[in-house]
């Protein structure tokens, strides 16, 4: 009785020390501009990572913000995703899924440079109206069926965010109108990043 008692909860620790963890996070550039010239743009760039694997293979993920501040975006996939579908912008803030990724055959197609764990998916560019004031939510969206796949190099063998741990990042533009200006400001926390682990 004690040997099955052991062997339970031997299994019950390995599966617990086998947890998966996968992210995304999403850095704002600094943008400072006149209001009389013209509408802000910024980007944020969203960068994937996992503690499995070795590159990122593809996954999809979607952005909302809702907030009528935001009056367009565009979405850029890093060089190394060839493979991508562009869901475009829905209006309010909020960006439609898209899907990124790369063929990989190891010996044949190996990972491209640039999709290494840690390094950027893409970037959306985000257009703010002119003399726009207060605070904007981005929050990123887990995707269909998966958000991020990551890849080993040596074996092949392939992990998704669908069997582990899926923590989403978000970030906060404050947007202060002054004479002349509106700047997005990374201080004080007027510029925070948080983070939203998704089961």
């Amino acid at each position: 009785m004690n040997h099955v008692s052991m062997i339970t909860a031997l299994a019950g620790f390995a599966s617990v020390t086998a947890a998966q963890n996968f992210s995304l996070s999403m850095v704002l550039s600094s943008s400072t501009f006149d209001s009389t010239g013209g509408p802000a743009v910024l980007t944020a760039t969203v960068y994937g990572d996992a503690d499995i694997g070795t590159h990122m293979l593809g996954g999809a993920f979607s952005l909302e913000a809702n907030s009528d501040c935001i009056v367009d975006m565009q979405w850029t996939a890093s060089a190394w995703s060839s493979f991508n579908t562009d869901g475009g912008y829905a209006g309010s803030g909020n960006y439609n899924q898209v899907i990124f990724g790369q063929l990989v055959i190891p010996g044949i197609f190996p990972p491209a440079p640039g999709s290494e764990l840690g390094s950027a998916i893409g970037s959306f560019e985000i257009t703010l109206i002119n003399n726009g004031a207060g605070s904007i939510d981005l929050q990123l969206v887990a995707g269909s069926p998966f958000t991020l796949e990551t890849v080993d190099e040596a074996t092949g063998m392939t992990y998704q965010s669908s069997q582990g741990n899926l923590t989403l990042g978000s970030a906060t533009i404050i947007c202060i109108p002054a004479p002349g200006t509106c700047a997005m400001l990374a201080s004080g926390g007027l510029l925070a990043f948080r983070r939203r682990r998704q089961a």
